[in-house]
């Protein structure tokens, strides 16, 4: 497990092979570090699936509304939702998507992320500049890699747990 510099704005998410330490960014993007933090602690991403998986691109999750394994779950219908809060506007950055990074995840519209969020598998520097990048892998990323890909996967990973570094 990394160092925790900063507990109050480390996300750790426990996946089936471990844990993943995730570094948020409130310097680069404060409006969706927030909502993962209030998400997280409420404990709305419990047992909530990575609907979207893509070799060699990235892992897609967040879906707290439809894609929570312990509620009647259809996997069609996962990451078609997000939560009942309002939706945030883009915050972009200078900060690239490079490996290990996490963007937020919306519709066509820049301002329509939520909930939903996906960790970069490599470098995918053409979303630059379009996808909020709030947050970066510190350590577990072999874990992330280990997740069932498809979209959606036949039997999808899940996130069993997801807190504040400061709470746990």
């Amino acid at each position: 497990m990394a160092e925790i510099k900063d507990p109050e704005n480390t996300i750790l998410i426990e996946l089936k092979d471990g844990t993943v330490t995730i570094e948020l960014m409130p310097d680069i993007a404060p409006q969706h570090c927030a909502r993962i933090k209030e998400l997280a602690r409420e404990g709305a991403y419990d047992n909530v699936v990575f609907h979207r998986v893509i070799d060699g691109f990235m892992a897609q999750t967040g879906d707290v509304e439809n894609g929570c394994t312990d509620k009647a779950f259809d996997i069609r219908r996962a990451g078609t939702g997000g939560s009942a809060k309002p939706d945030l506007p883009a915050e972009f950055g200078r900060i690239p998507h490079d490996r290990g990074t996490i963007g937020a995840a919306r519709s066509s519209n820049p301002n329509s992320a939520n909930s939903q969020f996906f960790i970069n598998f490599k470098d995918n520097h053409f979303l630059n500049g379009q996808y909020t990048v709030y947050g970066r892998v510190v350590s577990g990323m072999e874990h992330v890699d280990a997740i069932v890909r498809g979209e959606p996967p036949a039997t999808p990973d899940k996130m069993l747990s997801m807190k504040v570094a400061a709470d746990a």
